[in-house]
C-alpha cells in the first residue's frame, strides 16, 4: 500500500524526519518496503501560460510559443499538438532536470531559439498506469486558474514523500489512509484529526428518485445508498487527482475519482451507478443464477455461478458484488443522477468468486480480507460531503440503509498479570490501559483487570492474547529486555503405544516385510472394490469439506483398501514377493461431535511369499513379541476375504481383527491376477493384553513326547475348536498344538474333511511315561468324537 505523507498530514500533525517515521512504524508492526520522493530528480519546472503561438518558419510540425512564467516571457519551440493560446502548462526552464536524468538546456530547433521545454506528465516521472486518458497524449494542461510562476512540482503534488507498506492479511484496517493514520497516532502518541462527514444542504427526498433496496442473500451484511442529482461530469480538482496519483490510482472523472478517493481514505470500496440506467428504480442483492451473464466495466462478459453475489435493478444484474460494476450502468459523460453504494459482503464468497473468474480489483482485495461494516455509511456520506464541497452535484435528502444483523463491538477481559507473564515486563494496569487507548480501544479498569471494547474496524482482535500482542508491539519489542528461559526439564520417551509398535515392527521387518505409508483420505469407490454391502458400518465415513478431488474425499475407516491399492500397484509393475505392513489411523464418525474417533490399526499384506498358514504364523510371532501367547481363531465373516480361507482373531474373548486370503471378486476389482493375503488388527485393543517384561524361562531339562492324530469330521468344524478341546484336556502338560494337514476328497464325502494335527507334551518336573501321555490322548480323542461325531483315522 502507498501512503502519501501529504495525505497522511490531513489526519495527523507529524513534524518528524520521514526516515524516523518509517523506522518507528516498522518497529510497531507496519513493515515499510520503500520511501519514494518523486521530486528527488526534478528541478526548475514552473507553471507557465502560453501567450502566443506561431508556426515555425522551417518545420510544419513545430510551433513557436511565447510563455509567461511570471518573471519573464520566454520562447519555446514544441511539436505538441494539444497546445493553444491561453493554456497553462508545466515549463522546464533552461537548466531543468527531468525524469530519467534528462537535462534541459537552451538551444535551437531548425534555426529558432528555444529556451526550455513544455512537459508531459510522463516526462515529469509519472507512471503510464496513473496518467488519465486526457493527459496521456501531449503536454499536460493545468486548470486555467492555476497560479503562474509557481513550482509545477508543487502544483502537481510531486514534492511529498510516499511510504510503501507491506500490509499483512490480518490487518485489513491498514489498507486505508485513515487506518495508517491510526497506526501513526498510536506509534507516536499523537492525536488523530478525524471528524464525521457532514452534509450541509440536502434537497428534496430520496423516495422521489428511488424506491427500495432488498437483500435476498445472507452474504450481503449491509447495503447503504444515497442519491446525487444535477451531477456535472468533469475532471476532478487538481488536489484530488494528485492524491489519487500519489496512491497509485489513475484519475477518471470527478464521480469515479471521489469513490476511489474515499475507498483509499476509509478502506471501504464504493460504487456509483447511473441512476437513469436502473429501470425499476430498485436494488436487489441476490445470489447469481448458474450461467447468468454479466458484462463488467472492463467490457468482458462474465459467466456467473450460484455462489457469486450480484447487484440487480430487480430485472437484470448491474454489478458483480464486491468485485466490479456492470458495463451498462457505469458513470458516463451524460450522467446527471447517481446512486452511491456502500456495502459489506462475506469475505469468503468474494474471494472464491474473484479467484474463479481471475478478476481481482481494489475492491475485491479489500473485501476478501474483511471490511469494517460501519464504514459503509460513513464512506458514502463522505463522498456526498466532498461532492457538495467541490460543487458538482446536489445531495438528495434521505437514505436506504439495509442492515439485517447489527454488529456490536466485542468486549474482551484482560488481566495485567497475564500481560506481564507473556511479555516479561512489569506493566501497571494504568499503563496497559493507556497503550490500548492509544490504539482507540476503550478500556474500563476493575482492579487488576480491564474490559477492552474492540472497535469494529479491528477485525483481528478476538481473544486476550491478541490484546497482549498489541501492547507488546506498541510498547516496542526492541524495548523489552531479554530474560533467560524458565522451566523444568523432563525426560522424553515414547508412549506405550509407540513402544508396542516398535516391537511389532522389528518382528515384521525381520520376516522380510517392508513398512508402507499411505494417505488417510481415500475414495468412496474403495468400498465397492472391497465388495462391501450398502449397510456395512465401514461406509459410515467422515467427508472432507474441501477435498482435492473425488479420489481423496473421505477419511478411511479401514486400512485394507489402502493395502490392496499398494499390492495392486506393485503387481501391475511386475514386482515379485511383495510384503508389507502399515500402522495407521482409521476415522470413525462420532454422533454429536465434530471430531471423529481415531483408531490405530495394523495392516499386513503380501503375495508370492506364502499362504494362509504363513500369515497366521507371522501374526503369532508378532503377538508373541508383545506378550500375547494365547489366542483363538474362528471363521471370519468378512466380505472381502475368502469365506473358507479366513479367520477372526480373538484374545481373551475380545475380537482383535481378521486375516486371510483376499476374495477372488475383490482381486478382480483391483485387477490382481495372483492370490493375496491381508490382515487388519485393532492395535489399541492389544494394549490391554500386552506384557511389558518377559520372565526368564530355562531350557527344559526333560524330553517331550509327540503324538500325531487325524480325524474325519464335518467341513464346518473349525480347527480352533479342536485346539480348544486339546488344551482343556491336556492340562499343563500340553506344550504345543499344531495343525499340519487338512485333506478333502470324494471318498471322504462332499461335506467331510480330514484334519491332522500334532500334540507335544512335556513336564517341567520329570520325564513323562507312556501311560500318562496315553491317558491324556485318549481323553482328547473321546471328547472330539463325542462333540463333533468325528472318526479317528490314525
Amino acid at each position: 500500500m502507498f501512503l502519501p505523507v501529504k495525505w497522511l498530514s490531513d489526519y495527523i500533525d507529524i513534524d518528524l524526519d520521514i526516515k524516523k517515521v518509517a523506522d518507528e512504524l516498522s518497529l510497531t508492526g507496519s513493515h515499510v518496503e520503500s520511501i519514494v520522493n518523486r521530486a528527488e530528480n526534478l528541478s526548475k519546472v514552473v507553471v507557465g501560460k502560453i501567450l502566443k503561438i506561431e508556426k515555425h518558419p522551417d518545420a510544419d510540425k513545430l510551433v513557436v510559443c511565447q510563455l509567461d512564467v511570471k518573471d519573464e516571457i520566454i520562447q519555446i519551440v514544441t511539436g505538441a499538438q494539444n497546445v493553444f493560446e491561453g493554456a497553462v502548462v508545466p515549463v522546464a526552464l533552461s537548466g531543468a532536470n527531468l525524469a530519467g536524468g534528462v537535462k534541459i538546456e537552451k538551444g535551437e530547433l531548425r534555426g529558432v531559439e528555444s529556451n526550455g521545454m513544455l512537459c508531459s506528465l510522463e516526462e515529469l516521472g509519472y507512471d503510464q498506469s496513473v496518467i488519465s486518458k486526457e493527459a496521456k497524449d501531449g503536454i499536460y494542461i493545468f486548470d486555467e486558474q492555476t497560479e503562474i510562476g509557481i513550482s509545477a512540482i508543487e502544483a502537481l503534488g510531486l514534492d511529498g514523500e510516499i511510504i510503501e507498506f507491506e500490509i499483512t492479511p490480518n490487518r485489513p484496517d491498514c489498507l486505508s489512509i485513515i487506518g495508517m493514520a491510526r497506526e501513526t497516532s498510536a506509534t507516536f502518541d499523537i492525536p488523530l484529526k478525524l471528524e464525521k462527514p457532514q452534509i450541509k444542504n440536502e434537497v428534496e427526498d430520496i423516495s422521489e428518485y428511488f424506491e427500495s433496496v432488498t437483500i435476498e442473500t445472507e452474504n450481503c451484511k449491509r447495503f447503504y445508498a444515497k442519491v446525487l442529482k444535477d451531477v456535472e461530469i468533469k475532471p476532478s480538482p487538481l488536489w484530488l487527482q494528485n492524491h489519487l496519483v500519489a496512491a497509485g490510482v489513475r484519475p477518471i472523472n470527478n464521480i469515479v475519482d471521489l469513490t476511489n478517493f474515499v475507498m483509499l481514505e476509509y478502506g471501504q470500496p464504493l460504487h456509483a451507478y447511473d441512476l437513469d440506467d436502473l429501470k425499476s428504480k430498485k436494488i436487489v442483492v441476490r445470489q447469481a443464477k448458474d450461467d447468468e451473464i454479466l458484462k463488467t466495466l472492463d467490457g468482458e462478459d462474465r459467466t456467473l455461478k450460484s455462489e457469486d453475489i450480484v447487484i440487480t435493478d430487480g430485472e437484470k444484474a448491474i454489478g458483480l458484488a464486491g468485485i466490479m460494476g456492470g458495463f451498462y450502468s457505469e458513470i458516463k459523460p451524460t450522467t446527471k443522477r447517481v446512486l452511491l453504494e456502500g456495502a459489506n459482503f462475506d469475505k469468503a464468497s468474494i474471494r472464491k468468486t474473484s479467484k474463479r473468474l481471475g478478476l481481482r480489483s481494489e475492491a475485491s482485495s479489500r473485501f476478501e480480507k474483511g471490511v469494517d461494516i460501519t464504514s459503509a455509511k460513513l464512506a458514502v456520506q463522505r463522498v456526498c460531503e466532498l461532492a457538495e464541497e467541490i460543487g458538482f452535484a446536489n445531495v438528495i435528502a434521505g437514505e436506504f440503509d439495509i442492515y439485517p444483523e447489527k454488529v456490536e463491538e466485542k468486549k474482551i477481559k484482560l488481566r495485567t498479570s497475564k500481560v506481564n507473564k507473556l511479555i516479561g515486563m512489569e506493566f501497571t494496569t494504568e499503563e496497559v490501559s493507556k497503550i490500548l487507548n492509544r490504539l482507540f480501544i476503550e478500556t474500563e479498569v476493575e482492579g487488576e483487570e480491564l474490559t477492552a471494547t474492540i472497535p469494529t474496524f479491528r477485525l483481528d482482535l478476538e481473544i486476550e492474547e491478541d490484546l497482549i500482542e498489541e501492547i507488546a508491539r506498541i510498547y516496542g519489542y526492541h524495548n523489552i529486555k531479554a530474560k533467560p528461559l524458565e522451566g523444568s526439564l523432563s525426560v522424553g520417551g515414547r508412549s506405550e503405544l509407540r513402544l508396542l509398535e516398535r516391537r511389532v515392527k522389528n518382528v515384521l521387518l525381520s520376516l522380510g516385510f517392508n513398512e508402507f505409508m499411505t494417505y488417510s483420505f481415500v475414495s468412496p469407490k474403495n468400498f465397492d472394490k472391497l465388495n462391501l454391502h450398502e449397510e456395512d458400518e465401514l461406509r459410515n465415513v467422515v467427508k472432507i469439506i474441501n477435498p482435492l478431488g473425488e479420489e481423496y474425499s473421505i477419511m478411511r475407516t479401514t486400512l485394507t483398501s489402502n493395502m490392496m491399492e499398494v499390492l495392486s500397484y506393485n503387481a501391475h509393475r511386475g514386482n515379485l514377493n511383495v510384503a508389507g505392513f502399515e500402522f495407521g489411523n482409521t476415522f470413525i464418525p462420532k454422533e454429536g461431535q465434530e471430531l471423529p474417533t481415531e483408531v490405530t490399526k495394523l495392516s499386513i499384506g503380501f503375495y508370492d511369499l506364502g499362504d494362509f498358514y504363513f500369515l497366521k504364523e507371522v501374526i503369532r510371532r508378532a503377538l508373541w513379541q508383545i506378550g500375547i501367547e494365547k489366542f483363538e481363531l474362528k471363521r471370519a465373516k468378512t466380505e472381502f476375504l475368502h469365506p473358507g480361507v479366513s479367520a477372526e482373531l480373538i484374545v481373551e474373548g475380545e475380537s482383535i481383527g481378521f486375516f486371510g486370503e483376499v476374495h477372488p471378486i475383490v482381486l478382480e476389482n483391483y485387477d490382481i491376477k495372483k492370490k493375496c493375503y491381508v490382515a487388519e488388527l485393532d492395535f489399541y485393543k492389544l494394549l490391554n493384553f500386552t506384557k511389558e517384561n518377559y520372565l526368564f524361562k530355562e531350557i527344559p531339562k526333560y524330553p517331550s513326547v509327540k503324538r500325531d492324530l487325524a480325524f474325519i469330521m464335518d467341513n464346518e468344524v473349525p480347527a480352533y475348536e479342536i485346539e480348544k478341546i486339546a488344551r482343556e484336556n491336556g492340562s499343563d502338560l500340553l506344550e504345543e498344538f499344531k495343525v499340519f494337514d487338512i485333506y478333502r476328497s470324494e471318498t471322504l464325502g462332499a461335506d467331510k474333511k480330514s484334519i491332522a494335527f500334532s500334540l507335544i507334551f512335556r513336564s517341567l518336573d520329570k520325564t513323562l511315561v507312556e501311560t500318562e501321555v496315553s491317558e491324556i490322548t485318549d481323553k482328547i480323542i473321546k471328547s472330539i468324537e463325542d462333540k463333533f461325531g468325528a472318526t479317528l483315522r490314525a
